[in-house]
């Protein structure tokens, strides 16, 4: 490449790489493999992660969005294979995520009965996967996230979600994507209150483990609490200097330092923190976290500015990455 490629390759910003917020090349490998329609490689991903619920956690929706329409693939080894939980596990968030799809938008349900009819009768079909894996792997937390995001996605009592929330913690209390969930749960967008929302993120911030992303909750629960009372989104007047304040001290006290390598959602937690710098014009933090996404965005929270990808090379773009 001569100097005016690279000036131009500059000149575009950085290379992206969408819905992949993540530091793992077998997952990697995996997601292109499925997408091609091989979905041996996924399997095998899925069955190494036995015994790390946070990076199975992480491969099971990755695997599952690479999947999206063509769940029924992983019916076939199902067939020859009714007692492996990895594939039970897989099939039911496909399907979960398949139905997500289908969502209807709520402001026009009143002449969408048949999308949401559709949607529903989605949704419902993860459930049977889902508890077979449950029931194949009593130790795993991961299919009760998935039924986490079922019981939000069906508006379920309240007492149906803290139910699941519960068996899914009571296994593994600092898993972050059923934090994650958790805290949807919780927001004001879903039900929830301002104040439930970001006592759970505050409290899971405290309490979390070391080198653990959970401290990511914060920025997360003032982006759904600020993005549920807002029309239209906008870049200004994002966050007060109180939220500010609490971003910038929960960052602090998240060391990446961890066991074993940086947390399987360590990128997710960078975007967090790195958006909510750079809606608050805090560029020397917002540079600090996003530089360190290496091109890996996450749907969350860039999806609460708009499209995910351009918000995210946007404020890349402004801070010079």
């Amino acid at each position: 490449m001569g100097v005016i490629e690279v000036d131009r390759a500059r000149a575009r910003g950085p290379r992206m790489i969408p819905d992949r917020p993540w530091a793992d090349t077998i997952l990697d490998e995996a997601v292109e493999s499925a997408r091609r329609g091989d979905i041996g490689p996924a399997i095998a991903a899925l069955a190494t992660s036995r015994g790390d619920p946070e990076v199975r956690s992480l491969r099971v929706e990755a695997l599952s969005r690479a999947l999206v329409g063509a769940s029924r693939s992983i019916e076939a080894p199902l067939a020859y294979d009714q007692g492996n939980p990895d594939l039970w596990l897989w099939l039911g968030r496909t399907r979960l995520e398949e139905a997500w799809e289908l969502r209807p938008d709520v402001r026009a349900r009143a002449v969408q009965a048949d999308r949401l009819h559709a949607y529903q009768s989605a949704m419902e079909g993860a459930r049977q996967p889902l508890l077979a894996a449950a029931a194949l792997a009593p130790g795993d937390p991961v299919p009760w996230e998935c039924l986490m995001w079922l019981a939000v996605g069906l508006d379920r009592p309240r007492t149906d979600k803290d139910a699941v929330w519960h068996e899914c913690s009571r296994r593994w209390p600092s898993l972050y994507s059923a934090a994650v969930a958790r805290l949807i749960t919780l927001s004001p967008g879903w039900g929830g209150s301002a104040q439930e929302t970001l006592a759970f993120a505050r409290s899971a911030a405290a309490h979390a483990p070391e080198g653990s992303p959970l401290p990511a909750l914060v920025p997360l629960a003032h982006f759904e609490i600020i993005a549920a009372g807002r029309t239209p989104m906008s870049r200004g007047g994002w966050f007060p200097f109180e939220a500010q304040r609490e971003i910038v001290s929960a960052a602090g006290h998240w060391s990446e330092r961890r066991l074993g390598g940086a947390h399987p959602r360590s990128i997710e937690a960078h975007n967090a923190f790195g958006a909510a710098f750079f809606l608050a014009d805090l560029r020397r933090p917002a540079r600090a976290h996003l530089s360190r996404t290496g091109g890996r965005f996450s749907r969350l929270p860039w999806s609460h500015l708009g499209d995910p990808g351009q918000q995210y090379r946007r404020a890349c773009a402004r801070l010079n990455l």
